[in-house]
């Protein structure tokens, strides 16, 4: 009868482990940015001041 190779075993529980870990940074990274990122509108608004900004510092002839 073969014997068990309890290294093997545990060097796979170990990947599993770090590779579920490795997911949830990522999951938590994701979120984070999401939660972070600047909506839409405020996108806009941004765009909108900028180009007043513009208009407000040519030259005037």
């Amino acid at each position: 009868m073969a014997k068990p190779n309890y290294s093997f075993a545990k060097r796979q529980r170990d990947l599993a482990k770090e590779q579920k870990k490795e997911e949830k940074l990522q999951r938590k990274k994701a979120a984070a940015e999401e939660a972070g990122a600047p909506s839409s509108d405020t996108e806009d608004e941004v765009a909108v001041d900028d180009a007043n900004t513009a208009d407000d510092q040519a030259p005037k002839a």
